[in-house]
């Protein structure tokens, strides 16, 4: 039985990076799914690249939904154990499951049936679209089992316990990177399944990540208390989580959309645009996805001590994760800047790609400290439980991508390039906006104006008296 972390005492940095770590490696290992996949494919040429590519799209958006669940578990088990109320963070972590497995089973069937519709929404070529559509059915099972793995990776976060769901989401990568090669390539008796070889080995180790996870959290004792795979689904509970999570699901969805139809635009440009795109954004994750590792375990950090009332260790904890952040997000910058070239080759080796994709990520480096300014603010506010500031940021800056692209590419001097400014250009407005805004609700928040209220506000009223008496 794993133990719940602490995180309301003893040193920040320690309870920083001893989340951190872990969640960080985590996002690389989920990040490498797909670039296992862009990798080996990449060999059969950008066509193969450009309808994975396609189906990340609603992989992505399926990750988005996902996060109703998982952020409203994250927040309400962290602040709940904060509080020390274990009771309720028990029922919020059962909630959470059961929701989650409701709504993955329903985006799955969805994409199954519309995966047609979905893909000619691009307008590519015949046999590119073809592709798509069969690695998108492929891949639906799949869907449903990364949905459902990343919410009980946040009841585990909730806890202060990012190690567990690392261990567990390694063991399918190992999975994926042998099963990858031998699926898409064949060897002896497997024959060789190019592009849905690529699928049924994602679904498969997803499969086995989440059969871990089953075994874990409802075959094993828990760290706080039964939980059970099927329970009914309480008003109360369900409002709370959803209302935590769905800003930050609605904020990545729409980030989805928007990405859409900016590829839509690039897709002007062929399969060459199409393939920019999914490349480039795999490579640029790379400090978006380490910021939201360190967003992640802030929130956990600051929802235990929002529960517990600690708000000075809330500020000093929010601005030593912005340091680190920041320092990783520079050292991107600078290699994005200088070895452009060299870091694409790795996935696309075509002339004519190369060449787009070094000025995508030259492009996309003057953006990356901004991003990760947003990433690690967004974590500070989604643990006091405010998840809408950094939504409301996101989705109305993120949009502005839209009409900026399709005004910039009209220079003949930038052409598809005019896609790429317009998602660096708004990454910085997102990340000094958010900045400026959580600077003005701590000050709030430490001067007393800003108060729990509701559910939360008496189970901190009577966890303290309890507290006290025992204490």
């Amino acid at each position: 039985m794993t133990k719940i972390n602490d995180l309301t005492q003893g040193s920040i940095s320690k309870g920083i990076w001893s989340m951190a770590i872990p969640l960080i490696t985590a996002s690389f290992v989920q990040m490498a799914y797909n670039m296992t996949d862009m990798i080996w494919l990449g060999h059969l040429g950008s066509e193969s690249v450009a309808a994975v590519g396609v189906a990340g799209f609603f992989t992505w958006l399926g990750n988005a939904l996902s996060f109703i669940s998982k952020v409203g578990a994250e927040v309400t088990i962290s602040q709940s154990l904060g509080a020390r109320a274990g009771r309720r963070a028990r029922a919020y972590a059962n909630q959470s499951a059961m929701l989650s497995t409701i709504i993955a089973l329903g985006y799955a069937c969805f994409i199954y049936i519309a995966a047609p519709m979905l893909v000619g929404l691009f307008h590519l070529e015949e046999n590119i679209s073809e592709l798509a559509i069969m690695y998108m059915r492929l891949l639906t099972p799949g869907l449903f089992f990364t949905f459902n793995n990343n919410t009980y990776s946040g009841l585990y976060n909730g806890q202060g316990n990012s190690k567990t769901p690392l261990k567990i989401v390694a063991t399918g990568l190992i999975f994926n990177i042998v099963l990858d090669p031998l699926l898409i390539y064949g060897y002896g008796f497997v024959p060789a399944m190019g592009t849905a070889g690529a699928a049924i080995a994602t679904t498969f180790s997803q499969l086995v990540v989440f059969s871990i996870f089953i075994w874990n959290l409802y075959f094993r004792n828990s760290s706080i208390g039964k939980l059970y795979f099927i329970t009914r689904l309480r008003a109360r509970f369900v409002k709370r989580i959803v209302s935590l999570g769905l800003p930050v699901s609605m904020q990545s969805a729409l980030f989805a959309m928007f990405s859409l139809t900016l590829a839509t635009v690039a897709a002007q440009w062929g399969h060459i645009g199409v393939a920019v795109q999914s490349v480039g954004a795999q490579i640029e994750a790379i400090t978006w996805m380490t910021a939201a590792g360190f967003s992640t375990a802030l929130a956990a950090f600051t929802g235990q001590n929002f529960g517990a009332r600690n708000l000075g260790r809330i500020r000093l904890g929010y601005h030593y994760t912005l340091k680190l952040a920041g320092g990783i997000a520079l050292i991107a910058c600078l290699a994005f800047l200088f070895f452009s070239k060299e870091i694409f080759s790795v996935f696309i080796n075509e002339p004519q790609t190369l060449v787009a994709g070094s000025a995508y990520l030259k492009i996309l480096a003057i953006s990356q400290i901004f991003s990760a300014i947003e990433q690690v603010t967004a974590g500070a506010f989604n643990g006091c439980g405010r998840t809408t500031p950094p939504a409301i940021v996101g989705i109305i800056l993120t949009g502005a991508r839209i009409p900026l692209a399709y005004y910039l590419v009209t220079f003949p001097s930038l052409g598809l390039n005019g896609i790429w400014w317009s998602i660096s250009l708004s990454s910085v407005m997102k990340g000094i906006v958010l900045a400026i805004w959580y600077q003005s609700f701590q000050k709030r928040l430490e001067n007393g104006q800003y108060k729990p209220v509701g559910i939360l506000g008496k189970m901190h009223a009577v966890a303290s008296r309890l507290w006290q008496q025992f204490n």
